[in-house]
C-alpha cells in the first residue's frame, strides 16, 4: 500500500477569490477559485490521483479497483453506504449565501444522500471578519420566512467574529454562512445538498436571481441559538513536534499537527488518513514509498499502511473516520 497524492476539482461559484491560486498555488484557470475539493469521490467533484502507478485515476476509480476497494478504507468506514468524508478548501472573497444543510434521514429520504455535518478551520481572514453560526435568539418558522421575505433575517441570526486557528463544528440543520475575506479548510459528510435561504438579492451568471430553497429549509433548520463553544482540545507535545484535537464525531475525527522534524503516526486498519497541508513542506514516508509535499497539498494514506513519517516543518491536519 502507498501513501498517494491528490489534485482537486474547482469550482468558480460567484463569491470566490484568487487565493487558493495566488497563494496555494493551485493550477486552474477559472478567474474565481472559490472551492477546491481536496479529498472526494463525489459525482460533482471528483479529486483525482496525481503522480505514481495510478496518475490520472479519479479516488472513487482508485477505491473501487484498487487494494480490493473498502479495504482500503478502513473498518470503521463498513458503517457507511459511500466514501464517508469529502474535504475541500473554500476561499470567500464575498459571503457566502446565508444556508443549511439537511440531517441523514432528510437527505436521504429526499435528496437520495447523505446529511452534511461539517467542520471549518479558518486558516486565514481579513481584519474585522466575520461568519453567521445559528440564531441569536429563539425564533418560530413562521418568524423566520417572514424575515427571508422583509430582508431582515440577518438580524436574528448570531454573528461571529473569526480569526485564523478557530475552529467551528457546525451540525446540520444548523443555519450558518461563511462571511467574506475568510480562507478555510472543510471537513464534512461526502454530500452536496445545500438549501440556501438569503442571498442578499445577487444575480447569478444569467442575470437571475439565485434559486432559494426556503421550504426545505425551514423543513431542517433548528430555530434555537448553537453552541458556539470552542471544542478543540489542549495541545500535546509529540516527538517531532506538537497534535491537538480539533473536532470528532461519529463521521470524523480531526487532529492539527505541527511538526520541526519528523513525527511518527500510526496509521491502523481501522481507518484511512487524509493529510491537508496547511502550511510548511516535507514528505511523507511509508513501508512502500515517500511522497514529497508542500502547503495547500492533499495526501491519502490507505488503512493499514502502519508507520507513516512525515519530516519537514509543517502543519497540517489529519483527518480519519
Amino acid at each position: 500500500m502507498k501513501i498517494e497524492k491528490l489534485s482537486p476539482a474547482f469550482k468558480d461559484y460567484l463569491w470566490g477569490g484568487t487565493k487558493l491560486r495566488d497563494v496555494y498555488g493551485k493550477h486552474c484557470d477559472y478567474d474565481k477559485v472559490a472551492e477546491s475539493w481536496e479529498l472526494s469521490t463525489h459525482p460533482d467533484g471528483q479529486s483525482t490521483i496525481s503522480g505514481g502507478q495510478f496518475d490520472g485515476m479519479t479516488l472513487g476509480e482508485y477505491l473501487n479497483s484498487v487494494w480490493e476497494g473498502r479495504a482500503v478504507l478502513g473498518k470503521n468506514c463498513e458503517a457507511f453506504g459511500q466514501f464517508p468524508v469529502l474535504i475541500k478548501f473554500i476561499d470567500a472573497k464575498d459571503p457566502l449565501s446565508i444556508q443549511v444543510h439537511p440531517s441523514d434521514e432528510y437527505a436521504l429520504r429526499v435528496e437520495g444522500e447523505y446529511g452534511k455535518t461539517e467542520m471549518w478551520y479558518v486558516m486565514d481572514c481579513e481584519p474585522g471578519a466575520y461568519l453567521y453560526f445559528g440564531v441569536n435568539r429563539e425564533v418560530t418558522k413562521e418568524e423566520f420566512r417572514q424575515r427571508i421575505e422583509n430582508n431582515t433575517v440577518l438580524e436574528v441570526l448570531s454573528r461571529v467574529d473569526v480569526h485564523p486557528g478557530d475552529v467551528f463544528f457546525i451540525e446540520a440543520g444548523t443555519l450558518h454562512a461563511i462571511g467574506a475575506g475568510i480562507l478555510i479548510c472543510e471537513i464534512q459528510q461526502n454530500s452536496n445538498t445545500t438549501y440556501r435561504v438569503y442571498d442578499y438579492d445577487r444575480r447569478g451568471a444569467d442575470g437571475k436571481p439565485r434559486e432559494l430553497h426556503v421550504d426545505k429549509a425551514l423543513e431542517v433548520s433548528r430555530f434555537i441559538p448553537s453552541d458556539t463553544e470552542d471544542k478543540q482540545g489542549g495541545e500535546e507535545r509529540i516527538p517531532g513536534g506538537s497534535k491537538k484535537r480539533l473536532a470528532s464525531c461519529k463521521y470524523f475525527t480531526t487532529e492539527k499537527y505541527s511538526v520541526d522534524g519528523t513525527a511518527e503516526l500510526d496509521v491502523t486498519d481501522d481507518s484511512f488518513v487524509s493529510l491537508i497541508i496547511l502550511e510548511g513542506s516535507g514528505k511523507a514516508e511509508g513501508p512502500e514509498n515517500t511522497v514529497e509535499f508542500q502547503m495547500g497539498d492533499s495526501l491519502f494514506v490507505p488503512a493499514g499502511l502502519g508507520k507513516l513519517k512525515v519530516s519537514g516543518t509543517c502543519t497540517f491536519i489529519k483527518t480519519s473516520v
